[in-house]
């Protein structure tokens, strides 16, 4: 009877020992159990953190207020509410975020002009550090980390191939000479557990070595952060799971200036990168901003915009969606004859404030 044990205990260990050298020759971004059909009766009980809203034309969502508590810090209200730390700051500018205080009331960053892409399953824009799932009932919007400025996450059309729960980590071998490098050592495997940088759950794409995946980190979602992974809060990724399905479409793009339109009303969005706001970064925007409103002008004929309420978005690219013109219904027929010129001389026209 013991023989016999051994035996099956030597068997099993062998095949186990055999089996993590040919994953990790064959670099699998990760691996873990698939998930069952349904979602656990104690998520799917709970209320989601992240609503679904419903689309208006180009824009979704809207801004909200809150009060701050005592211990509040924008890291802790983010990991709370499901928003990324850089949306906070730059939504609630002269606030600090590491000690809002009391009773400080702070903008909630939940209103989006769209970006200008096919609406279907996930987009994510690298510029705000959002990912957009469209659903058939409207649109939900989450906060990620993305990839560093050395570890780019990559602009792409790909797939989710396969949804994971309790995923290990397999990291490749680059990341495994970075910690090498600063005298620290990586395995080939890291397990499921609070020590795995994918945390809960994990979205497997078809674009190699890449994931949407929870993190064993809070700090970092909505930030670069990564190697060029996408990460999310463990309390998102575990439900998003369940909601996408294999073959979902996953866009990444990268769209700082997004312009749209809300009935007959012009709205403009502008992201800067980083939480301080340079010469250079400014200028960019304002090259970009400036060929985004033209090529919407000839996309969306009639459109009149403001100037100064472009100069604004531009001057604090903080990301909220701001109405920055209309489109006028003309009345008077172009071939009219000219209106006559009033006393000093000068013609009563329709003044427009092109950008």
């Amino acid at each position: 009877m013991h023989r016999k044990q051994l035996t099956v205990f030597l068997v099993s260990w062998l095949a186990l020992m055999l089996a993590v050298p040919l994953q990790a020759a064959t670099e699998p971004q990760a691996t873990g159990d698939k998930l069952s059909a349904a979602q656990p009766e104690d998520e799917s009980s709970d209320k989601p953190r992240v609503p679904t809203f419903a689309i208006e034309g180009d824009l979704a969502g809207e801004l909200s207020v809150i009060s701050t508590r005592y211990e509040d810090t924008f890291a802790a209200i983010g990991n709370r509410d499901s928003l990324g730390y850089l949306e906070l700051v730059k939504a609630n500018p002269g606030v600090d975020p590491w000690l809002p205080g009391e009773g400080t009331r702070i903008t909630v960053p939940r209103h989006y002009v769209l970006p200008d892409v096919k609406r279907e399953g996930i987009v994510i824009n690298l510029a705000e550090y959002r990912l957009y799932y469209f659903t058939g009932s409207g649109v939900q919007v989450y906060p990620v980390g993305v990839g560093t400025e050395d570890n780019p996450s990559p602009l792409t059309d790909a797939e989710v191939t396969m949804p994971l729960e309790s995923p290990a980590w397999y990291p490749p071998a680059s990341i495994r000479a970075e910690y090498e490098a600063d005298g620290g050592y990586l395995p080939r495997m890291i397990p499921p557990g609070p020590d795995n940088p994918l945390g809960s759950h994990a979205l497997m794409l078809s674009e190699k070595g890449y994931l949407i995946h929870g993190t064993n980190k809070q700090f970092g979602v909505g930030m670069q952060v990564s190697h060029g992974c996408f990460r999310m809060y463990n309390e998102d990724i575990s439900r998003f799971v369940y909601e996408v399905s294999k073959g979902t479409p996953v866009r990444v793009i990268k769209e700082p200036v997004k312009i749209g339109m809300k009935g007959k009303e012009v709205w403009l969005e502008v992201h800067r990168p980083e939480e301080e706001y340079s010469k250079q970064d400014r200028e960019e925007l304002w090259q970009e901003v400036a060929v985004a409103v033209e090529e919407f002008r000839e996309k969306v004929p009639g459109v009149e915009v403001q100037r100064m309420a472009i100069e604004l978005a531009v001057d604090q690219a903080d990301g909220l969606p701001r109405m920055i013109g209309e489109q006028v219904t003309r009345v008077a027929n172009e071939s009219a004859e000219p209106q006559r010129s009033t006393p000093d001389g000068d013609e009563t026209r329709e003044q427009r404030l092109w950008f």
